[in-house]
């Protein structure tokens, strides 16, 4: 009988790829179909690494270290086929590429990310850069057997601007372990002199994420004399603000942030700068119903009046009145809960889209073209 295949998961290490890649290892490590072995690659420029020239540069740092770790992961033994996330570390691996059936994925197309790049405090470099850039990253996924896509968003800035072919490329969004975080259905949402709305905010980045412009927002509201709190899960300070209380520290998939997620009536994540973030997913799952910012995919998500309400970017005006309307119609968010934690469960459950990558795996492994 055929050993299972060997795959090794090239796995990048910044924002909320940290959290995709502890899923991905998780549920694909559980996975008896293949014989999965994990290479992250880290983002960090500590140590003698930060002196060597080009290495300030990120896609060069990451090419140099998925070098290593897939040359380390061959001295144990045969590799049957690649998951790399992001692109990012596939770029300098076009050998590799070419003889091991791989699979690229990522969140954003490089160009898309350079659309959203002034809130990450990304810049793009001049025309010649660009040029060379868009011309690697083409190649890459030109490499790649197959592209796994967090969103349709995604798939079409690939089809379009890379011309990668739509056949080529299958969606599968990074979701959230749905039986770990799923509240029970049926949210009451009841509200009472004595028991505040709770607005729950997640996003390292306190500025970018939009957590300053819920403050705001939330400081209109109890002005109104509304009963409302938020709850900011963050690294970032807003100061003392009546109504707001900070969490720091908290680990994702931990018992304490889940708890947060299932003592909070709505989420709200009026982001700058996003592609698809994961807390939407997690919000979903618990059934709140959900607040945010339409940029990047998160339409995809939240879809109005259906699993919540999307809002200009920046606005706090359309914010403030998004969550005043929540504030005050529990039925409205509960329905709109109830509807975000179905759609998270069919379309964002992090098993079986785990399950999915794994099949595409093993559809690769198979190939004889190479």
């Amino acid at each position: 009988m055929r050993e299972s295949p060997r795959i090794a998961f090239v796995l990048e290490q910044t924002l909320g790829h940290v959290t995709h890649s502890a899923n991905l290892q998780t549920l694909v490590g559980a996975d008896e179909r293949i014989d999965a072995a994990f290479a992250p690659i880290e983002f960090s420029r500590e140590g003698a690494a930060a002196r060597i020239p080009g290495m300030g540069n990120w896609t060069v740092r990451a090419g140099v270290r998925a070098r290593r770790a897939v040359r380390a992961l061959k001295r144990e033994g045969t590799l049957d086929a690649m998951f790399v996330h992001t692109q990012v570390p596939a770029i300098l691996m076009p050998d590799r590429l070419a003889r091991i059936p791989t699979v690229v994925s990522l969140d954003a197309t490089p160009i898309q990310y350079d659309e959203l790049g002034e809130h990450y405090g990304h810049d793009t470099g001049n025309s010649l850069a660009e040029g060379l850039k868009w011309r690697a990253n083409r190649a890459c996924f030109a490499r790649a057997a197959r592209i796994v896509t967090w969103a349709e968003w995604t798939k079409r800035g690939l089809v379009d601007r890379y011309e990668v072919p739509a056949e080529k490329v299958i969606v599968v969004p990074p979701g959230v372990h749905y039986d770990a975080w799923a509240a029970p259905r049926g949210r009451d949402g009841e509200s009472s002199a004595d028991r505040p709305v709770r607005v729950l905010f997640v996003g390292g980045d306190l500025e970018r994420k939009g957590g300053l412009l819920l403050v705001d927002a939330i400081g209109r509201l109890r002005a109104d004399g509304l009963n409302v709190e938020v709850d900011l899960v963050t690294a970032g300070d807003p100061g003392a603000v009546p109504g707001v209380t900070v969490h720091h520290g908290m680990r994702p998939n931990s018992p304490e942030l889940i708890a947060l997620y299932r003592a909070a009536d709505i989420f709200c994540l009026p982001t700058f700068g996003d592609c698809l973030p994961m807390v939407l997913s997690e919000a979903g799952a618990v059934g709140l119903p959900l607040v945010a910012s339409d940029v990047g995919a998160i339409s995809e998500i939240v879809r109005p009046d259906v699993t919540g309400l999307l809002v200009a970017v920046g606005d706090t005006d359309a914010l403030t009145s998004a969550l005043r309307r929540l504030v005050l119609d529990p039925q409205l968010r509960r329905k709109l809960g109830t509807t975000a934690q179905e759609t998270v469960r069919q379309d964002f459950d992090a098993a079986r889209n785990a399950s999915r990558v794994v099949d595409l795996l093993l559809e690769v492994s198979q190939r004889t073209d190479r």
